[in-house]
């Protein structure tokens, strides 16, 4: 498997990362199985997994996915110093919605649980301000984060759904190593709003969220025919024509795709070997312009 550095780190990690929410929403697959998808995942090559305080049914279910990939790789019998764990803080579930809370005092004991979820033995890999909430600065909202890595509970910190400027603010508090926003051939507003020329500029790692487009826009990928006639010549699916292509936008570029199954993200891991022309990647450009 291909490498990337994260951001200015010095920390190499797996170009493409696995992306857990799926295993644990309220369609999420049996135990057993999330499992066996992390486990695939790692025989694969995959060093990043991304997560969330977050990704859960609801408030009552808080920290599932944390504590289930802890679980797999506990389960998973072979050395995984290298696995960097990502998670996120920041959301709420109130009966299933997803709402902003950026309160200070609410983050700062995120992170903890997030810290004893995720083992409690060692720091969390990357912990990431899910997304800005008005009801506070971006300020106050980090603090508890510049702290955490103070005290040993985070290693690096990365920001989610964040505008430039929202960035630069976050990087004036504390070292920041990468951004999470959405980025697909639907969603592509990281071209036009700067953060990706921002991120390659200052050699932060952009994670984009929701590459397929999450599960309303899945089934639509077979529908833009220059990604069916790209994957067709190079005999891959249309999923990791649409990984390759964001990989080809830029070296920052890290896509996290979900996966609740083996096979997923064993397909999506052949993005990893593919190499989109820059001509190959107009003409998605082109075909995506309009979606």
């Amino acid at each position: 498997m291909e490498t990337k550095q994260l951001g200015n780190t010095g920390i190499t990690v797996s170009a493409i990362g696995l992306g857990g929410m799926p295993m644990s929403l309220s369609s999420r697959p049996p135990e057993a199985q999330a499992i066996a998808t992390i486990h695939r995942a790692l025989d694969l090559g995959v060093t990043l997994i991304d997560t969330a305080d977050s990704y859960c049914k609801d408030e009552s279910d808080k920290h599932h996915n944390e504590r289930l990939i802890h679980k797999a790789l506990q389960a998973y019998g072979k050395d995984t110093t290298n696995v960097m764990i990502a998670t996120k803080g920041g959301l709420m579930r109130p009966n299933g919605d997803w709402t902003r809370n950026g309160n200070p005092d609410h983050l700062r004991e995120t992170i903890h649980t997030s810290f004893e979820a995720l083992g409690g033995d060692q720091p969390i890999g990357l912990w990431q301000y899910h997304a800005p909430d008005p009801d506070y600065s971006i300020e106050a909202s980090l603090k508890p984060a510049k702290e955490a890595v103070v005290n040993g509970l985070i290693r690096f910190v990365g920001v989610s759904n964040f505008s430039v400027e929202q960035i630069k603010r976050a990087r004036d508090v504390v070292e920041i190593a990468s951004v999470q926003n959405q980025y697909n051939p639907w969603h592509r507003n990281p071209e036009a709003d700067g953060v990706l020329e921002y991120c390659d500029r200052e050699k932060l790692t952009f994670l984009p969220w929701s590459p397929l487009g999450g599960s309303r826009r899945f089934s639509q990928i077979k529908a833009i025919e220059a990604i069916v006639q790209l994957a067709q010549a190079k005999s891959v699916s249309v999923y990791s024509i649409v990984l390759a292509w964001l990989r080809a936008k830029s070296p920052c570029v890290l896509p996290i795709p979900g996966a609740s199954k083996p096979e997923s993200i064993e397909d999506s891991i052949t993005a990893a070997s593919i190499n989109l022309s820059q001509s190959e990647a107009a003409q998605i450009d082109r075909a995506t312009a309009a979606t």
